[in-house]
């Protein structure tokens, strides 16, 4: 099965730094990553063939022996050029039998056109009935057929000799295949046995790929999308193409559908040849100059922290985004809650219902932030006014060391992802920041 594949392109190599850091958060060994600007890329994976686009096969239109071949494989032919010779010595001789036929049948209705002439003077002079008349004359119209009939036969194996049984390309290409030898006997296209004899290819400079794609994935198909693919046999090279068209027949495999889709490539150099297999990326999205990190940052959580500690931590960074209005709902609405989930049967050392969302990185509607992330309107367009990526998810935790060795934690909106790195966006001026990757073992 198909799956959904993200590349990240031009991000900075990954910077790990490591430290111990002690006090209130407890002794403790972190690697660090340093927050950096970079391009990331959503794509999906696909596999291909590369084909050219136009092929043309060439099928005998005549059965008969090969006597001579005269083109190759990767020769390149021109409209009209002969290809293959058949063995024309029993056309002859049928020519020439025909060819009798032709004499013995042009006298025969010179002899009946004689004799309806002849009919005819006795029929003015009324020494004939009608009827004999028009038996003469239907006798004619018969001889004349007859002649017609072996004329055509006679043209007909001339039309073999002289340009059947030589077999020429229809088109100005490239012969891909040559599928007879010297010796062999072809059969008439007409016929349910018979093959294609040569296989040209029209251009070779323009071809294309035949990908398969996912149901899952075919929705972010697009003609005209930007393509990526890499070959096996030409390690280091990347290669382009764009989308021509979607076909919509459905090819099922073991239960799994997917479509085919055809991709449009330049083949200047001659480097891709047909048949080829290709790994080919679909371009889904593609973010310029954001501000990245590693995907295992933000999943990190730190171990010598209690589920009480990380709420408060990410409760307080929460309240660095907001002005003193909102800091005093905020309070007000984390006191309210914090007493209503707590029943007096069980004990100050139940945690506060809610407090597993923070934990999980999830955030309480604060009142005045409408669901967005700290500093207001400007957290969901993000930086230089772009619009963040995945506006529907919620902030994510960034753990850091502050200036005072203890533990913080830096809210985020998250953007697209490239499965190891992710883009974040952050009101605050956070790019080179060193923030914790994982705790070492």
């Amino acid at each position: 099965m198909l799956k959904n594949r993200l590349l990240a392109v031009c991000v900075l190599p990954l910077i790990v730094f490591t430290g111990c850091i002690s006090g209130k958060s407890g002794a403790a060994s972190y690697e660090f990553t340093e927050i950096r600007r970079g391009t990331l890329e959503r794509t999906v994976s696909s596999s291909g063939t590369i084909n050219p686009v136009s092929t043309v096969k060439v099928l005998p239109r005549m059965s008969g022996k090969v006597e001579k071949i005269n083109a190759d494989f990767n020769d390149t032919v021109r409209k009209g050029d002969i290809l293959a010779e058949l063995n024309t010595d029993m056309l002859r001789l049928q020519r020439e039998q025909q060819m009798a036929q032709v004499i013995k049948s042009r006298a025969n209705h010179e002899l009946q056109r004689i004799s309806h002439q002849a009919q005819q003077i006795l029929a003015e002079k009324e020494l004939i009935s009608d009827y004999e008349l028009k038996t003469s004359k239907t006798n004619l119209d018969i001889q004349a057929a007859d002649l017609a009939a072996a004329e055509a036969n006679l043209r007909v194996i001339e039309t073999e000799i002289n340009q059947y049984a030589f077999i020429t390309s229809p088109i100005d290409g490239i012969v891909l295949e040559r599928n007879i030898n010297v010796g062999d006997t072809v059969v008439d296209s007409s016929s349910n046995n018979s093959t294609s004899i040569f296989t040209l290819a029209e251009n070779l400079k323009e071809m294309q790929i035949e990908a398969g794609v996912g149901e899952l994935d075919v929705t972010s198909i697009h003609k005209g999308q930007a393509v990526r693919f890499t070959l096996e046999s030409l390690p280091g090279r990347n290669f382009t193409g764009v989308v021509e068209t979607l076909r919509m027949v459905p090819v099922v495999s073991n239960n799994v559908v997917s479509y085919t889709v055809i991709i449009n490539v330049e083949n200047q150099d001659g480097s891709l040849l047909p048949g080829m297999t290709c790994s080919v990326d679909f371009i889904v999205e593609r973010r310029e100059s954001v501000l990245t990190v590693p995907n295992a940052a933000l999943r990190y959580q730190p171990t010598g922290l209690s589920a009480e500690e990380i709420d408060a931590v990410v409760f307080n960074a929460e309240l660095r985004g907001m002005d003193e209005e909102q800091r005093k709902a905020a309070l007000e609405e984390r006191s309210l809650a914090q007493a209503q989930s707590r029943p007096a049967d069980q004990g100050a050392n139940v945690p506060p219902a809610g407090l597993a969302a923070l934990v999980r990185g999830g955030v309480p509607r604060m009142p005045g932030m409408g669901g967005r992330p700290p500093g207001g309107e400007g957290a969901e367009t993000g930086q230089n006014g772009r619009p963040a990526g995945n506006r529907a998810a919620p902030p994510r935790n960034l753990w850091y060391i502050n200036d005072e060795g203890r533990l913080d934690v830096i809210r985020v909106r998250t953007g697209i992802s490239n499965g190891a790195n992710t883009e974040i966006i952050s009101m605050e001026d956070i790019e080179g920041k060193q923030v914790i990757l994982r705790e070492k073992i």
